[in-house]
């Protein structure tokens, strides 16, 4: 987990890997965060209540809180799955950044 060192106040994020045939060994559920799962290499299954879902390098899968969640590493995955968890919480994002500035007159460091 990176989000305590970075001191993180809405957004955390964990670095995940499974050797092939391994698994989580537990489900979980969060009841206020959210989970994106951003996997970067090998081949999987992500449990989502009663679903379950294929996952590769280049799937990203978002998990609303209350839904329970396990992973597993398929035994045929010629590697590691690898993946990043993307978590958030606290106040519901508005569609576009409303604390934005622009500076167009602010000269560019290249």
């Amino acid at each position: 987990m990176v989000d305590h060192e970075l001191t993180m106040q809405f957004i955390g994020m964990t670095v995940n890997a499974l050797e092939p045939e391994e698994e989580a060994g537990y489900w979980h559920t969060h009841s206020q965060i959210e989970e994106l799962y951003v996997f970067l290499a090998g081949n999987g299954q992500l449990g989502l209540d009663d679903d379950v879902v294929d996952v590769e390098a280049g799937s990203v899968v978002r998990v609303s809180p209350g839904v329970w969640r396990t992973w597993r590493c398929s035994p045929e995955s010629s590697g590691q799955l690898q993946w990043l968890c993307i978590r958030a919480g606290g106040t519901e994002l508005p569609e576009f950044p409303n604390d934005a500035q622009r500076d167009l007159d602010r000269a560019m460091p290249w």
